[in-house]
Formats: C-alpha cells, sequence, structure tokens
C-alpha cells in the first residue's frame, strides 16, 4: 500500500528540543520524524497519490515556510520521489514506525537496469532475510529532486544496533563496496543514509 509519490521535506531547524518540536506548525496527513544522526533536522513525510495533487499543495508548502521560520536555520529541501517496488512491502502510505531510515544512491544512467537486476540479488535479499527486524522497504526514485537517484525508505521498530547489524556484517560491506565499483555516481553526495525517530 505504498504511496503513489513520497514528497520528503527536510526542516533545518535551530535546535531539537521540546520547545521546537511543540511550536513548529505541523501537517496532519504528514509524519514526522527527528534526525537522529546529530543534525539539527526535522523530516516530513507526506504521501501524494497523483503528481497533479501537488498543485493543491502550493499553499501549504508555501506557509509551512512562512509560519516555522523562525524556528529554522535554513531553507526546507524538499524532493519528490515515484515509487518503483518494494521487497517488504508497507501496510500503510507512509511508515507507521518508531524509527525511518532514509538509504540513498545515484545510479549512473547507463547502469541503472543492470543495477535493478543487482540489487534484488544482493541487496533485497539481505532485507528479505532480515523480514523479523524491518516493518517495511520501500525502492523510489527521484522525479524532482536537487540529489537525484534511488532512495530507499526503510521502517523498523525496536533497537536500533539489531537494525543495522545484517547492514554491518561483511556480507553487506561487500555488497557496498560491489556498488561502489560499479553502481553509483554522484561524489560524497551519491551514496548516504540517515536515521530518523519519530516525533
Amino acid at each position: 500500500m505504498s504511496t503513489n509519490y513520497l514528497l520528503i521535506s527536510r526542516y533545518p531547524v535551530k535546535s531539537i528540543g521540546n520547545e521546537t518540536i511543540d511550536s513548529i506548525k505541523f501537517s496532519d496527513d504528514a509524519r514526522y520524524f527527528i534526525s537522529e544522526d546529530g543534525n539539527n533536522e526535522i523530516l516530513e513525510l507526506k504521501a501524494i497519490n497523483k503528481v497533479e495533487d501537488i498543485s493543491n499543495l502550493e499553499k501549504n508548502l508555501i506557509g509551512a515556510f512562512t509560519v516555522n521560520k523562525d524556528y529554522l536555520s535554513g531553507d526546507i529541501r524538499r524532493e519528490l520521489l515515484r515509487f518503483v517496488e518494494a521487497p517488504i512491502a508497507s501496510e500503510s502510505e507512509l511508515p507507521n514506525s518508531e524509527f525511518v531510515q532514509l538509504r540513498h544512491v545515484e545510479v549512473p544512467a547507463e547502469r541503472y537496469d543492470d543495477y535493478l537486476e543487482w540489487r534484488d540479488r544482493t541487496i533485497f535479499n539481505v532485507v528479505r532475510g532480515n523480514a523479523d527486524k524491518i516493518n517495511s522497504f520501500e525502492a523510489y526514485h527521484s522525479l524532482i529532486s536537487g540529489q537525484p537517484g534511488v532512495m530507499f525508505v526503510s521502517s523498523f521498530n525496536g533497537n536500533v544496533n539489531e537494525y543495522m547489524r545484517p547492514f554491518n556484517d561483511e556480507n553487506y560491506k561487500e555488497i557496498i563496496r560491489q556498488a561502489g565499483d560499479d553502481y553509483i555516481t554522484g561524489g560524497d553526495e551519491g551514496l548516504y543514509t540517515r536515521l530518523y525517530r519519530a516525533i
């Protein structure tokens, strides 16, 4: 039941704390998470069924900056992603979990078809083999983004170290080495992971 399109908004805030969280104006139809990586950032995930629906959001997107500007240290960074596939399907349009991890990779255009086959037998095999630790794992691709590429949205509950274990072992490190040799472009920004905890 993954959303057809996912709008990701990252709010750079001056500080992460109860005062900021209590003061930020949140939308009722989105999910919000706080960065666990030491960044002062709030993540907003919003489900969009049709691209045309974005025109109806214009007032709210502008308003999110206007009403929250006193708490922001910079502009809101947004990207629109389209759903591709999910080795572990979500039961809802948006993650309804304690944690969300964004995993991004920019793939050379001429290698993209090869990459899809490769990730199914490598990355997705690891994901499917750890379905007891992962609520959902969805693959999106950028439609409109300043950092184009593949975005995995992984949701989970419980212990972060338990969730991370299969992604830190030697098998997965070898998968990342393979990816680096064949399927990653875009320099340092071409590959990143970011962890967030639900508000």
